[in-house]
């Protein structure tokens, strides 16, 4: 059963903000993670699409738009699960389930920069509440899958040892599958197919329709 379409704004509360103090929120935010993220880890990671995740949701909490925390909310919510389950599991056990939160325990990296990668644990319910605020807008699938193959693609340009958004090597067997457009349609068929499209059709079953 579809969810049902959120209202549109009334036209007295057009010129007001979704989000009038979470806005200054993720603008204070932004201002203090990105300078600490492009200081330590430098320009080349902010191809990761966790962290475009962080400026765009910013973005959308700023606008308000239900596009832009759409997509970041395709994007994110099973990643970033997957990311805290890791934490917690190398935490309690340490060792790693999944992989991809070896630099938490990365002594080279200041402690409190590693902290900020808390994020992950905060992005999957603060996506989830601003998009019950202001709907989910089924575009915002299409508009991810776009910026997951621009980003990719700019990915496979860094340096092979950083492996940015495993754009050289996949993250289960470490390996390159042949020729730079080959092995990114490997990487991005399940992205997009399985994780991506997953999470779409739970939003959309899940969550009130973006109104307007």
């Amino acid at each position: 059963m579809t969810a049902p379409v959120a209202s549109s704004p009334s036209a007295g509360d057009t010129e007001r903000p979704a989000f009038p103090r979470l806005r200054w929120a993720a603008l204070a935010w932004l201002l203090a993670w990105f300078p600490a993220y492009l200081w330590t880890y430098g320009p080349v990671n902010f191809l990761q699409l966790c962290d475009v995740a962080v400026v765009l949701t910013c973005v959308g909490l700023w606008l308000g738009s239900p596009l832009l925390l759409s997509s970041q909310a395709v994007s994110s919510l099973v990643v970033d699960l997957a990311w805290d389950l890791d934490l917690v599991w190398r935490a309690a056990t340490g060792g790693h389930l999944i992989g991809g939160t070896e630099y938490m325990w990365d002594e080279r990296y200041p402690l409190w920069v590693r902290l900020l990668s808390c994020f992950h644990l905060i992005w999957p319910p603060l996506l989830i509440w601003a998009l019950r605020r202001v709907g989910y807008d089924p575009r915002g699938f299409r508009l991810q899958c776009v910026i997951a193959v621009v980003f990719l693609a700019a990915s496979r340009l860094a340096a092979p040892e950083a492996n940015v958004n495993f754009a050289h090597r996949d993250p289960f067997f470490g390996r390159s599958w042949g020729p730079a457009p080959f092995h990114l349609g490997v990487i991005l068929a399940p992205l997009i197919g399985v994780v991506y499209w997953g999470t779409h059709r739970v939003l959309l079953a899940a969550l009130p329709r973006a109104g307007g």
